[in-house]
């Protein structure tokens, strides 16, 4: 395999590596090139400076190995050019976030979903992506912060609804044939949320979908088409005459860390490698806790004091301030995605590590004082309504109240790890889900800190109590607002809305046979016992980034393209800086890298054509 191997200090900043130190590529001319053909749209013409051809290390240099980093390498390899894909991290961690993930993609009108009996449309999921949007800030406007955002929304709409499930069947990834209804929105058909199931999770989760990319960047590393730059920190991108010429940086010791663990920051030497075209893949924001503090938005509340990171500690955004300083403009950093079912993992992988509860409908949610939240805050509604609502509370935890029968039936937990039947693809052990409750759900019961488990609603208000050291829930209080909630069960309507949402549920055959548990009262002996969970912040997404027209070029403060500069996935905010806008319909973050990667990678390439 093909990497930047022998004497790192070799590679330092006086030069690039020869091909006879092992560096592995071919140095051509960067000549004025036209841009290619994107998407039907002719690119606008791309000047890059000439330089000897000894001067050039690739083609293209790819900063992330992430999944959006290994698509846009792959389809910048496929059309014959050379390219240094560089990381910070060791090789363990190819394929990035998406590795660790649950898998779930967005698709729009798929034979799944028709399995299912779900009548789905482009128009439908259109007016869904613009009712979770809100695009509000320049839409008309090409220096408007959702001028290129909104486009690439519209793009990817096209996409989930087009060739996107094609594309990736075409590679061997296949899915579960039950698609799960995520983030159902706040109540209005032209509102926030998923008007149908649209949530499909990948028969392998979140490696299956980074194993065709990393095979075809492997295959082209053995042609020397590509060559991997582990351990290699970007420190700064580095420009001449107004045009990007390549990168600079730190070479970092070697790591023998598991993916996911954090790695050494030892420098051992440095480097500077030359090509026309650079396109960041680096990620957002996730692991650095003062940073996502600092971009808080006001609509959020007060930022928490205490959250839980959900992503590796790499994910650190430091590709944005190096990218901004070369003249890429970051556009919507007040806009993220965090979770708020987040649990404390008993067995961490990075620091901080926590993992989401995937929530079915049915569990009862309480503040820090044991007060039941309104509509639209239901598990599984509206992600960010319900942060705020925390926030409001005053503290940065609150309270599942829910049954035996329930989490067996409802509870997933995000993550690949923490689904293994999924992600082994075994058969059996995905059957037993029928008759058992997930093992990783027991051992989270068993071992997490966040559960009390109680025979009793007076010893589960107790345990509540004793693990927050704080004595906020009321017994009294907590019991009239289950058995409220639970004289609301005894007839087939009702005008609670969560019961109402749990009785839609039940009338999706996907959600009735997988995701929710029969209709019940919380207080009844027979569903018990009585469960309660702690629920923290967890960090996650950032949907804000650089600011990419359609071909992924950086834009620069006047809304043109930062020379020989591109941009995907998250560090991108999924494409344009911010496909999503204000909120996300889930199943959209990986997808979001696979199509801004596949976007970029393909105009990189013609963009570089000889």
């Amino acid at each position: 395999m093909e990497n930047l191997g022998g004497n790192p200090a070799a590679r330092h900043a006086d030069g690039p590596a020869s091909a006879g130190e092992g560096a592995g590529v071919t140095r051509r001319h960067a000549l004025t090139v036209a841009g290619g053909v994107l998407a039907g749209a002719a690119l606008a013409q791309t000047a890059f400076p000439a330089f000897a051809a000894e001067s050039q290390d690739a083609d293209a240099i790819v900063v992330g190995h992430g999944l959006a980093g290994l698509v846009a390498t792959a389809e910048l390899a496929a059309a014959g050019r050379k390219v240094l894909l560089l990381d910070q991290e060791n090789e363990a961690n190819l394929g990035g976030q998406a590795f660790w993930s649950f898998g779930g993609l967005f698709f729009v009108d798929s034979e799944e979903q028709r399995l299912m009996g779900v009548k789905d449309s482009h128009e439908l999921a259109w007016q869904d992506w613009l009712g979770t949007a809100g695009f509000d800030r320049g839409v008309d406007d090409p220096s408007g912060q959702d001028h290129w955002g909104r486009k690439w929304a519209e793009a990817y709409v096209d996409f989930a609804a087009g060739e996107k499930r094609s594309w990736l069947y075409g590679l061997g990834v296949r899915w579960f044939p039950i698609v799960g209804w995520a983030e159902r929105g706040g109540g209005l058909a032209d509102g926030h949320g998923n008007s149908v199931p649209r949530f499909h999770v990948t028969w392998g989760t979140g490696p299956a979908v980074v194993e065709p990319f990393e095979k075809k960047v492997r295959a082209a590393v053995a042609d020397r088409r590509v060559t991997f730059g582990f351990r290699h920190r970007v420190d700064g991108i580095v420009t001449t005459g107004g045009a990007v010429t390549g990168v600079r940086g730190a070479v970092l010791e070697p790591s023998g860390a598991a993916r996911g663990k954090p790695s050494s920051r030892t420098v051992v030497g440095e480097f500077e490698f030359r090509a026309p075209v650079v396109v960041v893949t680096s990620g957002g924001i996730g692991a650095d806790h003062e940073l996502v503090r600092r971009n808080w938005p006001a609509r959020l509340g007060t930022p928490p004091k205490s959250m839980i990171t959900g992503v590796p500690a790499h994910v650190d955004g430091r590709m944005l301030a190096i990218t901004e300083k070369a003249g890429g403009r970051i556009v919507n950093p007040d806009r993220m995605w965090h979770y708020t079912e987040g649990l404390r993992n008993y067995d961490p992988i990075w620091p901080g590590h926590g993992i989401r509860i995937l929530p079915g409908p049915s569990s009862m949610w309480f503040d820090a004082t044991g007060k039941r939240f309104g509509t639209p805050d239901i598990p599984g509604y509206d992600t960010l309504h319900t942060l705020r609502s925390i926030t409001d509370s005053g503290y940065d935890y609150s309270w599942f109240v829910t049954t035996q029968k329930i989490i067996a039936k409802e509870f997933a937990l995000s993550g690949s790890e923490q689904n293994p039947d999924l992600t082994d693809k075994n058969v059996l052990q995905l059957l037993s889900r029928i008759w058992q409750t997930p093992e990783p759900v027991e051992r989270f019961k068993r071992n997490g800190e966040d559960f009390v488990v109680a025979s009793t609603l007076s010893a589960l208000v107790a345990g509540m109590n004793k693990l927050t050291g704080d004595g906020l829930v009321d017994l009294a209080d907590l019991k009239r607002q289950i058995e409220a909630r639970d004289r609301e069960m005894d007839n087939p309507y009702t005008k609670d809305v969560q019961v109402m949402g749990i009785r839609n549920a039940l009338a999706y055959v996907g959600d009735s046979l997988s995701r929710t548990a029969a209709a019940h009262k919380i207080l009844d002996p027979d569903a018990g016992p009585l469960i309660a969970v702690r629920l923290n912040i967890l960090t996650r997404k950032t949907l804000g980034g650089l600011q990419t027209d359609l071909s992924g070029r950086v834009l620069d403060a006047a809304g043109k393209p930062v020379p020989g500069l591109y941009a995907a996935g998250e560090v991108a905010g999924f494409g344009g800086g911010g496909v999503h806008g204000y909120r996300s319909l889930e199943g959209t973050f990986l997808g979001g890298c696979l199509f801004s990667g596949r976007l970029t990678g393909r105009a990189a390439a013609a963009a570089t054509a000889f």
